[in-house]
């Protein structure tokens, strides 16, 4: 059977990674093709004049569309369950890209004060800039989202779970308060990915994804994706995009989807290898602290219940000894390397305090959980019990 793009049979995610989208040349290529270029040409003036009026289907300029990077886009919307999607440059492109376009000068955003340090800043430091008012709250008290609303609140953003500590934020009950006042909800789901939680099915009314994560999962190139209704992103996105330029690149494009046709086997695997990890970790001596998706005693353990698949590909814990305790570890692990990356086949870890929160106050931090000794561990491919051995041999060396 015929899997390109137009199937109407529903089929399962692992399948649709691999065949979705899919639009074939005359040559009949196995591989998706890779259309590097910047241009399209027409075969009159008035063919281009109807392209352009929207009246004839087709290309234009390949920072408005690409054959390659559109096909990236059909398959993400189809494991989305989105009706339209624009992939960009980066995940941060995707993030600043979804937040501007929807609100203006004089209107108001509500965000979970738990955001990576670069959404941070788009919120409250670039938002602000051009009159757009905006609240942070704890992104697990739902009174404090409900206090926060002003008349002229227009849209909330919140990741779930969080970088770093993994907290939980219960998008049903956000997306709730956010219809009652016509507002949006726009959420960062790079931690979850589409595999273990739909944010669109929940209530939310946009995804943006980092796809450098584990998209890529490869450590290869930068990207992002911004989900929604055809409707929201033909009235707030299409112009914001074709005139801003965030595009992804094709080569990009390609790479990524590459990589989703391995997304499933990736994301178990190491879903499951941190869950191993994380076990291991909470019974260490060394180890004051654990968070995980998947265990039982994580804070939001009965909204993960309801709205998650499974656990993370990431582990939270806190190392005794402070700084000083994270650092002698991290400098002591052999298998598993330093890099604030996340999501690849080999297992990172990062000390947020000192790299993607540092811009943070110490308050802002201590506020967050991100505590002197918090490490954040992204686990890859390899052995689990490799890599319970190397978390142990460098734990020993912590005073």
């Amino acid at each position: 059977m015929n899997m390109d793009a137009g199937t109407k049979r529903t089929l399962k995610p692992a399948t649709e990674l691999v065949h979705g989208g899919t639009m074939r040349s005359s040559f009949g290529e196995t591989s998706e093709a890779l259309y590097l270029t910047q241009g399209f040409v027409y075969d009159s003036a008035e063919a281009a004049e109807a392209r352009f009026k929207g009246e004839e289907p087709g290309f234009i300029y390949s920072r408005y569309a690409n054959p390659t990077v559109h096909m990236f886009e059909q398959r993400m919307c189809l494991m989305e369950g989105a009706e339209d999607a624009r992939a960009t440059a980066s995940g941060m492109a995707a993030v600043t890209a979804a937040l501007l376009c929807s609100v203006g000068a004089g209107d108001h955003v509500v965000a979970a004060r738990a955001l990576f340090g670069s959404c941070r800043w788009v919120v409250e430091t670039l938002m602000p800039k051009y009159g757009i008012e905006t609240t942070l709250v704890d992104g697990t008290k739902m009174e404090q989202w409900q206090a926060a609303v002003r008349p002229n609140t227009k849209l909330f953003f919140l990741e779930s779970p969080t970088n770093p500590t993994l907290e939980v934020i219960d998008i049903a009950a956000v997306a709730d308060i956010a219809n009652s006042i016509g507002a949006r909800v726009v959420v960062d789901n790079v931690f979850a990915t589409p595999l273990q939680q739909k944010p669109l099915e929940l209530g939310a009314h946009v995804v943006v994804y980092s796809t450098t994560k584990h998209v890529d999962g490869q450590g290869r190139c930068l990207g992002g994706v911004i989900l929604s209704d055809k409707e929201w992103i033909d009235k707030n996105l299409h112009d914001y995009y074709r005139h801003t330029g965030p595009s992804m690149s094709p080569f990009n494009a390609w790479t990524m989807l590459k990589g989703l046709e391995t997304l499933p086997l990736r994301v178990k695997q190491q879903t499951e290898s941190a869950g191993r990890v994380a076990g291991h970790l909470a019974c260490h001596p060394k180890v004051a602290k654990v968070i995980y998706p998947g265990r039982n005693d994580h804070p939001q353990a009965d909204i993960i219940a309801r709205q998650m698949k499974g656990g993370s590909t990431l582990v939270c814990f806190e190392v005794k000894g402070g700084k000083k305790g994270a650092f002698t570890t991290q400098n002591a692990l052999e298998i598993i390397r330093i890099s604030n990356n996340l999501g690849d086949a080999k297992s990172l870890v990062t000390h947020p305090a000192t790299t993607t929160h540092k811009n943070l106050t110490d308050e802002a931090r201590a506020e967050l959980g991100i505590n002197p000794g918090t490490i954040r561990l992204s686990v890859g491919l390899e052995d689990a019990d490799d890599l319970i051995a190397d978390l142990d041999q460098a734990l020993e060396k912590v005073a």
